[in-house]
């Protein structure tokens, strides 16, 4: 590396020539060679000369691992190191999914304004984003789940034995769903690996996203300097999923839209096409093989079990349309007539998360009803479908809001509500108000302290079949899937205090609470 540092890596080959020669794929990871090996064969099999590196600080490599910070300047001294092997096969392409992703878009954008010549000629990105402060603080809301069971993770990683990991990972993580409930927050990873975890503190302590911090880990503004082709995959159900769609109307709006693939899955879902769809791209663009694919986009049409081609996403023909939340309980395209309704959150049994999107686990969706029994959760459904109805994009929803505590979170989910009764999980989205790390953010309160609060939902695709209802469940948490919210307006990680809030949604005729659902005509 630039500052002496070495890094260790695995080069595997194709047996025999090939020709043409096929790209040299780099694929850098923190979770050790070993478990990306299989996927590496995979690729030199079909031709393809890899390169496997460990992260700094990881499963070998020197240095020491600190997330996100050393992936751009080592991911560039990579690129350049393997540009002089006797090797390399004369073109670059990248590949991996998650933080093997994050590595790419580290890299990727940077390279290609300042050092053209070095830059990869290809990505394969795989159910990942450009930003991990931006999932980290979801709209103001801390991502528990994913942040302390991803830094438990890593953590068991630099165990040392194998036996020792094997066997915690098959056994349920008791100290993890302890360490869910602690307050304060800064607490929890001293519960769950028995001492403090430098970068969590560091992702807690600075909730601004605009903070130095954050921002020098974000790649967001450099993916339209991307120039090269690229191959991008996610799940319905997948952690980086607003975002990476995201990355591609970004690449779209300069005129080099993705190749783009988004099937029923979540993040870690083993059914996926990432490694066949890859190769095939890849060839494509190195070897001149044509193309199987009928168009630029396929998507799954969740809720009628099909997939479409389509000519970009969101697909053409798409258009908001208001639903409003009534008094009664009816979610409806009419006015509401007026009214309020009220419920109470208990940070101290917090509501819980049911099912979303998450690292690892069943990710699909799931039965609500149960879940929408419970008075901290309100209800509003459509009356039955005449004709099926098809959102494509993402939902926003804006609930006219105040709230007795100094802060608070709004947690909105769509679900199709079937004639059996069932409220199966379409998706989702958070926001939080009040709070530090949106102070800058927040919405100004009318006369009547209400604020409306803008919430982005998960971009889906699905299909409410006639004579199904369209729900909606308003609370304020998903706990532990998002860290719950004390009430006091403290700074997150040392928050100890909590305070009981009465949350009210207004159906003010003249500002009411809706949802914008993105119904695709077509």
């Amino acid at each position: 590396m630039d500052d002496g540092v070495e890094l260790v890596a695995d080069l595997i080959a194709p047996v025999g020539d090939v020709d043409p020669p096929l790209a040299t794929i780099i694929i850098r990871t923190p979770y050790g060679r070993r478990a990306v090996r299989p996927v590496a064969q995979e690729l030199a099999r079909a031709g393809f000369t890899v390169l496997v590196q460990s992260c700094r600080g990881t499963d070998g490599s020197g240095g020491t691992f600190v997330p996100q910070v050393h992936e751009q300047c080592d991911g560039m001294a990579t690129h350049r190191w393997v540009r002089r092997q006797p090797w390399f096969t004369g073109t670059v392409a990248t590949f991996g999914e998650s933080y093997l992703g994050y590595a790419q878009w580290a890299v990727a954008g940077r390279m290609w304004r300042e050092d053209p010549d070095n830059a990869p000629d290809a990505l394969c990105l795989n159910v990942t984003m450009a930003d991990f402060g931006a999932i980290t603080w979801d709209n103001g809301a801390f991502s528990l789940a994913n942040a302390l069971g991803w830094s438990r993770m890593m953590d068991l990683k630099g165990l040392r034995g194998m036996l020792v990991r094997a066997r915690l990972a098959l056994l349920p993580d008791r100290k993890l769903s302890e360490a869910f409930d602690v307050l304060p927050l800064s607490d929890g990873d001293s519960v769950v690996a028995g001492r403090p975890i430098s970068w969590y503190q560091d992702w807690l302590a600075h909730e601004e996203l605009t903070d130095e911090f954050w921002t020098q880990q974000s790649h967001t503004a450099s993916v339209p300097d991307v120039a090269a082709p690229v191959y991008m995959a996610t799940g319905w159900y997948d952690i980086f999923l607003p975002w990476q769609l995201r990355t591609y109307a970004q690449l779209a709006a300069v005129g080099r839209p993705p190749r783009l693939t988004i099937g029923p899955w979540g993040h870690s879902s083993p059914e996926n096409p990432f490694v066949d769809e890859s190769v095939a791209f890849l060839k494509e663009h190195f070897a001149g093989v044509p193309t199987t694919r009928r168009a630029p986009v396929r998507a799954y049409l969740t809720g009628a079990g099909q997939w479409y081609d389509l000519p970009a996403w969101p697909p053409p023909g798409t258009a908001a349309q208001p639903w409003h939340l009534h008094g009664s309980g009816l979610l409806d395209p009419a006015g509401p007539a007026g009214g309020s309704t009220r419920y109470t959150y208990d940070p101290d049994q917090p509501t819980p998360a049911v099912g979303g999107p998450s690292l690892g686990g069943a990710a699909e969706p799931i039965d609500n009803s149960d879940h929408e029994r419970r008075p901290d959760v309100v209800v509003f459904r459509s009356a039955p479908l005449g004709d099926a109805v098809v959102i494509a994009g993402e939902p926003v929803a804006r609930i006219r809001f105040r709230s007795t505590a100094a802060s608070a979170d709004v947690f909105v989910r769509i679900c199709d509500v079937h004639p059996d009764g069932r409220s199966l999980t379409v998706c989702d989205g958070i926001r939080r108000i009040g709070s530090v790390g949106t102070a800058a953010t927040d919405p100004r309160p009318d006369d009547d302290g209400f604020v409306e609060v803008e919430v982005p939902l998960w971009p889906a695709f699905h299909r409410f079949a006639a004579g199904h209802r369209i729900g909606v469940q308003v609370s304020s948490g998903a706990h532990p899937r998002y860290a719950r919210n004390p009430g006091t307006g403290q700074p997150a990680g040392t928050a100890a205090d909590t305070v009981r809030a009465d949350q009210e949604i207004s159906h003010d005729p003249a500002a009411p609470s809706r949802i914008d659902l993105p119904v695709w005509e077509a």
